[in-house]
């Protein structure tokens, strides 16, 4: 953290990595919350999915809608280091799909930001 308004200050290692492919995808990455993907969209002139809304704790996008994202290919990385608030009915706000996401994809880090690869299951 610590970019404009508490926006995610990105270095150019992990902008790199995240322009990597990024024609192939409707998102090149989503993490919670919009302050934090802001930082991330501005870094890489690239759409970033915020999940969660402003803070993270919105439902939205559910999980069931996230998984489908990610078994149609449209989001590359997943930005991990933000855990939501958002519960929302059933649990399916960001902590749950930040959960989903960490137990099932592999992790990478990059200039001490940490990326799964939505593309690649554990």
């Amino acid at each position: 953290m610590g970019g404009l308004l508490n926006g995610a200050t990105v270095s150019g290692e992990v902008r790199a990595k995240l322009e990597q492919g990024s024609g192939a995808y409707t998102w090149v990455a989503a993490t919670v919350g919009a302050q934090n993907a802001a930082g991330y969209q501005l870094a890489t002139e690239e759409p970033v999915m915020a999940i969660g809304g402003f803070d993270g704790s919105d439902p939205s996008p559910t999980l069931a809608q996230f998984k489908q994202y990610v078994a149609d290919g449209r989001i590359h990385y997943f930005i991990g280091g933000e855990q939501g608030r958002g519960g929302g009915p059933g649990g399916t706000g960001s902590s749950a799909l930040t959960a989903w996401v960490t137990e099932h994809f592999q992790k990478v880090t990059v200039d001490g930001t940490t990326l799964y690869d939505l593309t690649r299951r554990t």
